[in-house]
């Protein structure tokens, strides 16, 4: 038996660093209050004496990676087309955003398609489990579901259930009894996570981690457990709003620039197959203020309702509220309305939202956020039958964006008969929409043309 040496050490709870004595702030990261003392335990072995030698790349015998559907159109879309086997996918998000009703509805269709399912809870006793899944008219064979948080007893489990599909919920409270830091702890979900992955990566398997969000937005625990998965897939959302986004930011079998849209029903997450159409559903006619922009998440081209709003201020300081968009976007948006075309907000408060709750990160939608300002400033509604599209550099000028096209797809699709967009755009494009494409130098010129 090889020596143990035990020892207590204070280990950052955001980011894993490691410190002899306890400290206020994480000189790693920066987190106050993070450090929690832990006993470590380490191993003194000496260097086994098998090791794999390098190997030529010609050498290397390629076969190509199994792929099991979810069955959830969405889910595959994001994921590459389905679940790699022997893969590991970690998927996050704000407590009570959907996540274990997503897993719960891709266990139920995997067990559709002949496969064993084990679904191990570490939150929600087996009676809660049982309630959801007939919530969520859950009712196929092949699902398994146990609710145990000890690692050993989990895989002593796993030898009787020969599952395909190994389910989290979550990979937070696991914990081994071969540490002594308590559930949670970066030991413990570095013991878990490794122990898992290992096993998957061996067995062919598919597992998904369900991992907690901070109240910055990042995944708990320490970067290192995105490094150790497949794929972290993050699930976002408010939830005063129906649209759900599962947003892949690593994936090492298929792009990250694929997005899921969902939308929570009583019945559970159910499919938008026409996102642009989903959110464009409650808008009303032409109105000042108002104007579509054909923006991009990822891949993925949606139509998006900007709103403005502006009034004089009855205060003596105006007031800049912004939803969905960045507010110093919008600074500098106002900035050059003002210095380039004349317009005055310096008595006005300025009100911007995107309608649905949807955040526009680009700067592609500039040209919209523009010309809703400047309709509501002289109260002139932008036409109801265009879309805009383009980014406002400081001189006033209109610079190109990228995946025109499938911009302009979209507007045709939605039924749109007119575009506007950057005139480095227009000769660019490789081929001809029947739509109407309107190219637009100068924020001045783009005005002329959208406010009637």
């Amino acid at each position: 038996m090889p020596a143990l040496k035990t020892k207590t050490a204070y280990v950052c709870q955001n980011c894993g660093a490691v410190e002899p004595r306890w400290l206020g702030r994480c000189p790693s990261c920066g987190g106050w209050n993070t450090f929690v003392e832990e006993r470590v335990e380490r191993k003194t072995a000496k260097p086994s004496a098998t090791f794999q030698e390098p190997t030529a790349l010609q050498a290397v015998a390629f076969e190509e990676t199994g792929r099991v559907p979810v069955g959830i159109a969405e889910f595959d879309r994001v994921l590459g087309g389905g679940a790699v086997e022997g893969s590991a996918i970690l998927v996050g998000g704000d407590p009570g955003i959907g996540k274990s009703t997503l897993l719960l509805q891709a266990a139920g269709r995997l067990a559709r398609q002949g496969a064993t399912v084990l679904y191990v809870s570490g939150e929600e006793s087996l009676l809660q489990l049982k309630s959801r899944a007939q919530r969520l008219e859950i009712h196929q064979e092949g699902i398994w579901f146990l609710a145990e948080t000890r690692l050993e007893v989990i895989l002593e489990q796993l030898k009787k259930i020969k599952a395909g599909i190994l389910i989290f919920d979550s990979i937070q409270t696991i914990s081994s009894g071969q540490l002594f830091s308590p559930p949670g702890s970066v030991g413990q979900l570095r013991e878990a996570t490794q122990v898992l992955v290992e096993r998957v990566k061996t067995s062919g398997e598919i597992l998904f981690l369900v991992g907690h969000v901070t109240k910055d937005g990042f995944l708990a625990g320490p970067k290192v457990l995105e490094h150790m998965v497949d794929t972290v897939l993050y699930f976002e959302g408010e939830k005063n709003h129906f649209y759900r986004i599962l947003r892949g930011v690593k994936n090492r079998f298929g792009s990250t620039a694929e997005i899921g849209i969902f939308q929570m029903t009583e019945k559970g997450l159910v499919e938008v197959e026409n996102p642009s159409g989903f959110f464009l559903g409650e808008r009303s006619g032409a109105s000042s203020g108002s104007v579509v922009v054909a923006a991009l998440d990822g891949n993925r081209p949606l139509l998006l309702e900007v709103q403005a709003l502006v009034t004089p201020t009855p205060w003596g300081t105006p007031q800049r509220v912004v939803g969905g968009f960045d507010p110093r976007r919008l600074a500098l948006i106002l900035a050059v309305l003002e210095k380039r075309l004349g317009f005055s907000f310096g008595t006005k408060d300025v009100f911007v939202n995107v309608a649905g709750g949807v955040k526009i990160e680009e700067s592609a939608c500039d040209l919209g956020f523009a010309l809703a300002l400047a309709s509501s400033l002289e109260d002139v509604p932008f036409d109801s039958k265009s879309t805009a599209v383009g980014e406002v550099g400081l001189g006033g000028e209109i610079r190109g964006v990228g995946q025109i096209e499938a911009r302009v797809a979209e507007a045709l699709k939605m039924g749109f008969e007119r575009i506007l967009v950057p005139l480095t755009n227009v000769r660019a494009m490789a081929r001809k929409f029947e739509i109407e494409v309107v190219g637009v130098r100068k924020l001045e010129e783009a005005l002329k043309k959208g406010l009637k």
